[in-house]
């Protein structure tokens, strides 16, 4: 595991243009001020083709299927209680389990609701249109800061498959529908951009506004003050003010909103936990699981949870590659948390994969294997790309039309 973020070339990539000048200081983020990077609109239009093929597949499947063709875009699972939030506000939803369990939407953070009523304010938009053209303009700017990511630390080439791996992972079709994912991605993407920048207040403030948007969103706060505090010890506490505030903002959406769950149900430091409980999702140190997964090798079941294991089994391969890769630490951070989360955290197994969305950094050893088979083996990469491609299309209508399983 690197314990430094200085950005590192890549030492065995085929001849690219140069990197783009340093960004301008003092705004940002810098790169809305400076040129976009080389390749970037390559790498865009991928991403938005692959993911509008994905959103065309799951149309598809709903006609075959003689459903509804775009209602499973905004109205699936969770998107409900996100739109439901968004025209009522928080309290006045909640649902009995068949065993008796108490679910309340105060379980969902608050920020893609109030972005969701506040475009239904401003524009002659449903909740449910609303709601879709927020995740699909967040998943574009969470691809942006993707690209920056890997354009920063490894060119032209890595950033592009970079880009291109995260378009056709299996459950990317979340991505584009009325979730949380893809807001809470461009939130953290362009929160770690910031830290390699040593934009510490912008990196806070992203990182602030991540912890209002999931419950996940701790890691990014987690991954800025690893960050600062490496950086406070490498510098010898010789730091710019900047960065005692981002790190200290960093926490702030994440305890707020829990803090206030637990004024609302009356136990300020456990409220918010009894919530989530409640909805079978608590960190039991991976108990649950192991109790599925025996179940499942027992007795069998969906195909969905099935490829739910594969993603996770494979998502702690390419985390280990990640740190023999010597990534720089906020990545690590970021991806460990969220990893650790998924596996040692109870809660519906098939959503899984859902949670890994965000950890695009694991993605960073793969990419860079493509970009270094890119000059002498074109044909295989495309036709590994393609494959995969293919797999997520299917995985996604699969998982949206066919599955009936949580997202």
């Amino acid at each position: 595991m690197i314990t430094s973020s200085v950005p590192r070339p890549e030492p065995v990539a085929p001849v690219r243009p140069p990197r783009t000048r340093p960004l301008r200081a003092r705004a940002l983020p810098g790169a809305v001020r400076a040129r976009m990077p080389d390749g970037a609109l390559t790498a865009l239009a991928l991403f938005t083709g692959v993911r509008l093929a994905g959103t065309a597949a799951v149309i598809i499947g709903n006609l075959l299927a003689g459903r509804p063709p775009v209602r499973d875009l905004a109205h699936a699972w969770d998107a409900r209680w996100y739109l439901h939030i968004a025209e009522h506000g928080y309290g006045t939803l909640i649902w009995i389990t068949p065993t008796g369990g108490v679910q309340s939407d105060w379980a969902f953070f608050p920020l893609y609701p109030a972005l969701i009523r506040a475009l239904t304010e401003v524009l002659p938009l449903t909740p449910g249109a609303a709601a879709l053209l927020i995740s699909w303009t967040a998943a574009f700017v969470a691809a942006y800061g993707v690209y920056l990511v890997g354009h920063l630390l490894h060119g032209r080439a890595v950033a592009t498959a970079l880009v291109g791996l995260w378009a056709v992972l299996p459950h990317a079709v979340e991505l584009t529908i009325a979730y949380t994912e893809s807001l809470f991605a461009a939130l953290a993407a362009w929160s770690l951009y910031c830290v390699l920048r040593r934009r510490w207040l912008w990196a806070g403030t992203l990182a602030l506004f991540a912890g209002l948007a999931r419950p996940t969103g701790f890691a990014v706060a987690a991954a800025v003050c690893v960050a600062a505090g490496h950086e406070v010890l490498r510098r010898h506490g010789r730091v710019p003010p900047a960065l005692w505030i981002g790190a200290a903002l960093s926490p702030l959406g994440w305890l707020g909103y829990v803090l206030r769950v637990g004024l609302r149900t009356g136990d300020v430091p456990g409220g918010y936990f009894t919530v989530q409980s409640a909805w079978g999702s608590r960190f039991d140190l991976g108990a649950g699981a192991v109790r599925f997964l025996g179940a499942l090798f027992a007795h069998g079941g969906k195909l969905v949870y099935a490829m739910a294991l594969l993603v996770v089994v494979i998502s702690l391969v390419l985390f280990g590659l990640l740190c023999l890769d010597r990534a720089p630490l906020v990545l690590v951070v970021f991806s460990a948390v969220l990893v650790l989360l998924v596996v040692c955290g109870s809660g519906s197994f098939s959503s899984k994969p859902r949670f890994l969305l965000p950890a695009f950094p694991l993605l960073i050893p793969p990419a860079r294997a493509l970009a270094r088979a890119w000059g002498p083996r074109r044909a295989q990469v495309l036709l590994i790309g393609g494959a995969l491609a293919a797999v997520s299309l299917v995985c996604g209508a699969y998982v949206i039309v066919v599955a009936h399983a949580p997202l």
